[in-house]
């Protein structure tokens, strides 16, 4: 019974570790000497798409490509390049897809707009259908219609 709460202990800063810490794919002979060139490694790498993975930033990827485009990165840094260049080489060469937050472009409108667009169709069909007036129903009849049903059944 004493190792219960040790085996749950275990297992919450198991579970809190891998919160904290995410999936990284970084490999220790990537991972360069000075801090604050990692950190803006880290940073560029964590906005762009794995082009095998496609919905993980290289990263966070395992796949050979996405180790090329990490160095890629490592390599651009060392070479005196900011953030915006190296950001700019790897789109020049992989393409705007390579990004996973895509710029706000006039070819990219359709894209930025249309979860806008959707949102205020809906918003207008919800007023459109709080503004239906609902019709009662008739609460009698006339009686022209009194008379016409007294007159069908006295013929039987």
């Amino acid at each position: 019974m004493s190792r219960a709460p040790a085996r749950r202990a275990a297992v919450a800063l198991a579970l809190l570790l891998a919160a904290a810490g995410g999936a990284r794919a970084v490999q220790p002979d990537e991972v360069l000497k000075d801090p604050v060139m990692e950190a803006r490694a880290r940073d560029i790498s964590s906005g762009l798409r794995c082009l095998v993975c496609q919905n993980q930033s290289i990263d966070d990827s395992d796949a050979p490509l996405a180790r090329d485009l990490r160095l890629i990165v490592r390599e651009r840094l060392k070479a005196g390049d900011d953030d915006a260049q190296v950001q700019s080489y790897v789109v020049g060469r992989y393409g705007e897809y390579v990004l996973l937050r895509p710029v706000f472009a006039l070819h990219t409108l359709l894209l930025w707009l249309t979860p806008i667009a959707v949102v205020i169709l809906g918003l207008f069909g919800l007023w459109r259908l709080s503004r239906r007036r609902v019709e009662s129903a008739p609460e009698g009849l006339s009686a022209a219609e009194q008379a016409e049903i007294t007159a069908l059944t006295r013929r039987d």
